[in-house]
């Protein structure tokens, strides 16, 4: 049974769910776009919500948890997103990233669900 399970499991181990999205969080920030399945980019979506949210205030313990969030990226990342990412929204509230829909693709791959998220 799923009672309070809020999260999904992407058909890996727990390590490997977590290296998966610090993966992923780290080509967003780079990047600021990436193409991938529907359910990794709402799982995605949260994490990188909260991380341009304690990115907003720009102190040594923020820094610190964005870096063990996103596993101890380089420095050009944790510049980035501190210092163009964040400044960005400092008068939004929320609601920094947008997840669409691309449909599937069934070119070669599993059919699976494809998004955007920017």
């Amino acid at each position: 049974m799923r009672h309070s399970a809020k999260n999904r499991k992407l058909s890996r181990s727990q390590g490997g769910r977590t290296a998966l999205l610090r993966g992923l969080m780290v080509s967003f920030i780079r990047d600021e776009r990436i193409t991938t399945t529907f359910a990794k980019a709402k799982e995605l979506q949260p994490r990188i919500e909260r991380l341009v949210t304690l990115a907003k205030t720009d102190s040594v313990p923020s820094r610190r948890l964005a870096a063990a969030r996103l596993g101890g990226p380089n420095e050009a990342i944790m510049k980035k997103l501190f210092g163009t990412i964040a400044p960005k929204f400092k008068e939004r509230n929320g609601g920094y990233t947008r997840v669409i829909k691309m449909g599937r693709l069934p070119s070669g791959r599993d059919a699976a669900a494809i998004a955007f998220v920017e």
